[in-house]
């Protein structure tokens, strides 16, 4: 079957898919985490043939990493399935109603927005994430994963559509592809596909956004700040500082760039030091740095560096102001967070940095669709449309206006005699309970 096949297929299945009912999407995806536990010797056996070759080829440790999907990450996977089931039902809310006159009701209404794209690197688990979060939002999905992943996606993408289809859903509201040249074609699907989000490189997204004519959602680079501001709690900034970048380096929401500020530098940089040290992270530094420390010259490209590896970045900064400044030139929207005693700075703080995710005295590493309660995340949006920041089940909605008359004609609101709107705001009822 072509893509274009699949396109098709998928959008067909997709208009089903936008009435399903709360109850049924549900039991779909408990179906599916039950699936993927009965099944999870064939998973994990995929995902080992993988790996070994992933290794033979000498792939990146970062991505090497992310690759495994295994025994603790299938059980987590489960869970963010059920996270998904128990999150409310994101299609038929009513946003907005406004009576336009007598018999004339308006209603803004969520839909899903139809067949999604994804294309994403090394982790299978996100391929688990985007068909739970694309099915209770009732939208298809289009799945395209990396090569060094291609045995496990086969056997995930198989076990979901087989779990959902005996559950009710209809077939073929999940697909995948697996070459380039299967992307390239994707990329022109304007007509069939109505959101790309993809998942990798600065330089992967790029090429995605640059050669397609499909709405993209995502991020590129995960350039992610902590401030140690002049009233930190310097042991809390430490942790602070440690889990951030340690916790799990090869992520887009583990810390890439430490700013201090020059008034508590003495007094917080050899405890980080030492730290980092501990944990085996190396430290580059500027000159002022340099002075406390011993680590190694930062270069100019530092500061914009996502390297996904135990390697950090420090900067002295002379204040709030200059913090800012530095996290708005060089960072890339993702997740900033200041440590700081003083609330007037951190709302500071939060109020000028230009990113979709900005904490006050907490780990970067919160910035994730499942710790912010979302059941999952398709990833990570550093763009200013309908959703920023983790993108769940509400990024995968847009709405309709549904309006409810009784014969009403537009030629009734011109000419002498013309009717006068009321725009009155409704109460957020079922549209078809307010025309009886």
């Amino acid at each position: 079957m072509s893509i274009q096949e699949r396109a098709t297929q998928a959008k067909q299945a997709q208009i089903r898919c936008a009435s399903l009912s709360t109850a049924a999407k549900n039991t779909a995806l408990e179906a599916i985490a039950a699936a993927l536990l009965e099944h999870r010797h064939k998973i994990e056996s995929a995902n080992q043939s993988d790996i070994t070759r992933a290794e033979q080829q000498q792939l990146e440790a970062p991505l090497l990493k992310r690759l495994k999907f295994q025994g603790e990450k299938i059980d987590q996977a489960c869970q963010g399935v059920r996270g998904v089931a128990g999150q409310s039902d994101p299609v038929g809310v009513v946003l907005s109603g406004r009576e336009l006159d007598e018999g004339l009701r308006l209603f803004q209404v969520t839909c899903p927005i139809g067949v999604i794209g994804m294309i994403f690197e090394s982790r299978p688990d996100a391929l688990v994430q985007m068909a739970a979060l694309s099915l209770k939002s009732g939208n298809a999905v289009l799945l395209k994963g990396g090569r060094e992943a291609l045995e496990t996606n086969r056997v995930l993408a198989e076990i979901i559509a087989a779990a959902t289809e005996a559950a009710g859903i209809p077939a073929g509201w999940i697909q995948l592809i697996e070459t380039r040249e299967d992307v390239k074609t994707l990329l022109g699907l304007d007509r069939h596909i109505d959101l790309l989000i993809p998942r990798g490189s600065n330089q992967f997204v790029r090429y995605i956004m640059d050669n397609t004519n499909i709405p993209v959602l995502g991020h590129a680079d995960g350039v992610t700040h902590l401030y140690v501001h002049s009233r930190a709690d310097i042991p809390m900034a430490v942790e602070l500082a440690d889990d951030s970048k340690n916790q799990y380096v090869a992520v887009c929401n583990a810390l890439e760039t430490l700013l201090v500020d020059a008034s508590v530098a003495g007094d917080f940089l050899p405890p980080l030091k030492e730290r980092m040290d501990a944990r085996g992270t190396e430290l580059r530094g500027c000159e002022r740095t340099r002075a406390y420390i011993e680590v190694k010259p930062a270069q100019p490209e530092d500061w914009s560096a996502e390297y996904l590896d135990k390697i950090l970045a420090v900067k002295i900064v002379d204040g709030l102001d200059a913090a800012i400044e530095h996290i708005n030139t060089y960072g890339s929207g993702h997740t900033d967070a200041i440590v700081t005693a003083d609330q007037q700075a951190a709302e500071q703080f939060m109020n000028l940095v230009d990113s979709a995710d900005v904490f006050w005295n907490a780990s970067t590493r919160f910035s994730d669709g499942f710790r912010f309660g979302l059941g999952a995340e398709v990833g990570i949006s550093t763009n200013k449309i309908h959703a920023r920041g983790p993108v769940g089940l509400e990024g995968l909605v847009i709405y309709k206006w549904r309006l409810y008359g009784s014969g009403q004609k537009a030629a009734d609101y011109s000419g002498p005699n013309a009717r006068t709107f009321l725009h009155r705001s409704l109460n957020l009822e079922e549209p078809g309970e307010e025309n009886g």
